[in-house]
């Protein structure tokens, strides 16, 4: 079950004053399968710089991966524990040759960790409880509540080896992809 994650969104009345226009819980949260990692998405942009105008929902649409272009994305993932979330990995890998796109983020060359992906952003990720690892090709470093990555368009997984839920809150910015 997910962790209710409370949002506050300001926003202008018609004179132009300062309101809040939102003070729920975040209302879009996916699950691709039991086990997953759960992510709430709190709020995206989608246009460089943003747009402060109107009062819109703008998290009510499919879940997507990476940012809009040019855009950003602000979202809390709860990882479980490992020993739940590689095997609804290897569930959400086996059904991706169905035509379902669910696993065409996946990076099918990674034998370390079956969550390895990539996206063209720079991901802001900051530890908000528990911990986890962060794996690249080459390496991993342990990252603690406090802790914060900046992801730059990486081939990456998550792995948590605790038996606690580890929550982090990330923000993706729409980037270039790298080139070698």
């Amino acid at each position: 079950m997910a962790k209710p994650i409370r949002r506050v969104v300001t926003g202008h009345d018609a004179a132009g004053r300062s309101i809040f226009i939102v003070d729920a819980p975040a209302p879009h949260v996916y699950q691709r399968t039991p086990g997953s990692a759960i992510v709430t998405e709190l709020w995206e942009t989608r246009s460089m710089p943003a747009d402060n105008d109107g009062n819109a929902e703008v998290t009510d649409h499919a879940f997507r991966l990476a940012p809009p272009k040019s855009g950003t994305v602000f979202r809390v993932i709860e990882y479980p524990p490992d020993r739940q979330r590689l095997a609804a990995l290897e569930r959400e890998r086996a059904s991706a040759d169905d035509g379902s796109g669910h696993g065409a983020a996946f990076d099918r060359g990674a034998p370390r960790h079956p969550g390895f992906h990539k996206t063209n952003s720079v991901d802001y990720a900051v530890v908000l409880s528990g911990e986890i690892y962060a794996l690249m090709d080459k390496g991993e470093v342990l990252l603690r509540a406090g802790d914060v990555l900046v992801q730059r368009g990486t081939n990456h997984a998550w792995s948590n080896r605790t038996d606690e839920p580890a929550y982090l809150a990330f923000v993706l910015v729409d980037a270039e992809p790298y080139t070698p």
